[in-house]
């Protein structure tokens, strides 16, 4: 295996434990603001103030300009380091110019208080956050840069920032509320103002790892600068619907679970009770927390890590292949198991992160049960999102645009009829699981068809011997629960921990063994060790 191949590995590592940290600071945050918001209208409010810059973040940010950037950069970089930094600069200050302009526009009827009633408090907190979506955007840019650079930690790491601050501004207002001195929409009115204060940290954080490696030498041709620049915002829109499937489907779920809260119990037009209670919103997010963190913290790195070196061999198919094979053998080594094991851990899991005080039993198995819908899909969505930047590595925006509206219309659809089950609420995360799945079959239909080969017998046989370490996992992880047995004890937040830890630990064992004994170079690849490991 090639030096490179090794190091698309390391960076997977390194961007995969980063990430990991930042998501054990997120469980924190969470933590933090389950009990002391719980499920209800200030935290329904709450999640759809930060869903909009969220998903800025997520689509343009991390999604369109980043996808679009990095392999004209990496591009640039090999042939003239110059002119690749005036283009990053350039569209960056475009990027942003209209970035910011969109949060004007979209400020301007908040200000002037066309929104009242129900809508107050979510639309305050909205406008409060929403300038956080430029600056997010800002930080991911600087992050896609590094990552030309071959330097992955600063950006994965960024978010740590955030986290911090959204826990230290829950706990410290605490005492002002018990002393009657501060109302709680005035403390989540708080704690929406440090996610703005995070934002400028972030941006000067990773403003700064760029300068430490971007050093440019050289003049710059201008004129080839601004036609990259030109070419990459041309891509990004394509792009930004294209990566954000799962985002936008997201999005969709938060619109509706947001009804109760924002809109009221009824149907006005038909006048007829909705099917969701007030809480939704809230309880949707906290389920969506729950399945992103091993999503984030290794579905998103590799493809993170990978990005850069399919982009480099875009057009040298065997270098292209054997990025896109090892990327999908090890993303479903660990999202398989990963999507079993949350299935199980569901509870305990929940009840860890979330419950305590204003987040009761009841609110557990609440988002215990809508995270029993999004878990199976866990692999789906890692997959997507490597098969995604493989089409936009090649250069196409569009395919994978067209599945994902295809995607989003389907996704629409069946939450539409779902929530009105006996899921209720659950049957937004289902459809969003089924969703992915059927994303994940079209873009290898489509991307087979342009690249041969992807699918090959060394691969073949790695998916059959992962489905058997899943199996292997999943078995070790339920005799763990079913002899502890940890619905008997709902309230000792002692013994869900000490079930979830060793369920965990009996299913990563069971795995690693499994993995072992049948020479599967995936563990290897996973462990760092991908220079002595096999292809098959």
């Amino acid at each position: 295996m090639s030096n490179e191949t090794a190091g698309f590995e390391r960076n997977a590592r390194t961007v995969s434990a980063l990430t990991f940290l930042s998501r054990f600071g997120g469980l924190a945050r969470d933590a933090t603001m389950s009990r002391v918001f719980g499920i209800g209208p200030v935290m329904d409010a709450f999640a759809f103030g930060f869903m909009v810059p969220n998903l800025f973040r997520r689509l343009f940010g991390e999604g369109a300009l980043s996808a679009s950037l990095l392999p004209v950069f990496v591009r640039e970089l090999d042939h003239d380091p110059a002119t690749a930094l005036l283009m990053a600069r350039l569209l960056i200050s475009r990027a942003m110019l209209l970035l910011a302009a969109m949060v004007v526009a979209a400020e301007i009827p908040i200000l002037l208080g066309l929104f009242d009633g129900d809508l107050r408090i979510g639309v305050r907190l909205l406008a409060i956050m929403l300038p956080y979506a430029p600056l997010i955007c800002m930080v991911a840019l600087f992050g896609s840069m590094l990552h030309a650079y071959g330097r992955f930690g600063p950006t994965a790491a960024a978010p740590l920032i955030l986290n911090l601050l959204l826990v230290i501004s829950a706990l410290v207002t605490i005492p002002l509320v018990t002393a009657g001195s501060l109302t709680v929409e005035g403390q989540i009115t708080l704690v929406a103002v440090s996610v703005l204060i995070a934002g400028l940290i972030q941006v000067t954080w990773s403003l700064r790892a760029l300068r430490r490696v971007a050093m440019r030498s050289g003049v710059p041709d201008a004129d080839r600068a601004r036609g990259r620049c030109r070419d990459v915002l041309l891509q990004a829109l394509p792009m930004a619907i294209g990566l954000g499937a799962l985002q936008l489907n997201t999005l969709i779920d938060g619109l509706i679970a947001s009804w109760p809260s924002l809109i009221g119990p009824t149907i006005p037009v038909l006048d007829v009770a909705y099917p969701l209670p007030t809480g939704s919103m809230s309880a949707i997010s906290w389920a969506q927390r729950l399945y992103e963190f091993p999503l984030g913290g290794f579905g998103v790195a590799t493809a993170t890590a990978i990005f850069p070196r399919l982009a480099r061999f875009h057009d040298s198919p065997p270098e292209f292949v054997d990025a896109l094979r090892r990327g999908l053998r090890l993303t479903l080594f660990v999202g398989l198991p990963a999507s079993l094991g949350l299935l199980l851990v569901r509870d305990p899991l929940t009840a860890v992160i979330l419950q305590g005080a204003s987040f009761t039993r009841e609110d557990t198995l609440l988002t215990g049960f809508i995270l029993l819908g999004y878990a199976p899909a866990v692999w789906a969505y890692s997959v997507n999102l490597v098969f995604v930047r493989a089409f936009y590595a090649r250069g196409e925006a569009m395919t994978p645009v067209k599945v994902a509206i295809g995607a989003g219309v389907l996704n629409l659809v069946l939450n539409l009829v779902l929530i009105w089950t006996p899921l209720g609420i659950a049957g937004l995360a289902w459809s969003t699981a089924l969703c992915a799945v059927v994303q994940t079959c079209l873009l290898h239909r489509l991307l087979g068809a342009r690249v041969s080969g992807i699918i090959d017998g060394a691969m073949r046989r790695g998916i059959v011997r992962t489905l058997l370490v899943t199996l292997a996992s999943g078995a070790c992880a339920a005799a763990v629960l079913w002899s502890m047995q940890p619905s008997l004890h709902p309230d000792s937040w002692g013994f869900q921990l000490a079930s979830l830890l060793a369920a965990v630990a009996a299913g990563g064992l069971g795995a690693c063994a499994t993995a072992r004994l049948m020479g599967m170079p995936e563990l290897d690849w996973f462990l760092g060790r991908s220079l002595a490991a096999r292809d098959d």
